[in-house]
């Protein structure tokens, strides 16, 4: 069974971080940057919680504040939902589909290592189902 370590491995393992104490602003240009959707909110090394575009959008653009003004504590969803990188992808997909949420922090003696997305997840499940229907191919022609 394929497992977040898997997928880390293909992935990589950077993560960025922001301070709670941020402006919602600095997160949103950081998630520009470097090309992800949501980063973990990290007082010291503490993982305190998430912020993803979508908090931007219902919470700061949708409600009329000034991302320059808000800082990320306020829009943040905490507390996190966290996996290890030895849970299995089909239960990381089982905790974004009941949770309703789109990013997982991949923690490891209370530090963050990476972070999957459902995109990530949903690209895994692919890609085991595609090598499971290629052996059954190869089986039946023999």
């Amino acid at each position: 069974m394929l497992r977040v370590k898997h997928l880390l491995d293909l992935k990589g393992r950077s993560v960025w971080s922001i301070a709670p104490e941020e402006p919602v602003l600095r997160a949103i240009q950081l998630m520009a940057a470097k090309g992800v959707g949501a980063l973990p909110v990290l007082k010291g090394l503490e993982l305190v919680g998430i912020v993803s575009e979508r908090d931007y959008a219902r919470k700061v653009i949708l409600q009329g504040h000034s991302s320059s003004d808000t800082q990320v504590r306020e829009i943040m969803y905490s507390p996190v939902i966290t996996v290890t990188e030895n849970e299995t992808v089909h239960h990381c997909m089982e905790l974004v589909t009941e949770r309703r949420i789109r990013h997982l922090p991949v923690v490891e003696r209370d530090r963050v290592i990476g972070i999957v997305s459902i995109g990530d997840l949903v690209k895994a499940v692919i890609e085991e189902q595609q090598q499971t229907i290629d052996q059954l191919e190869r089986y039946i022609v023999g």
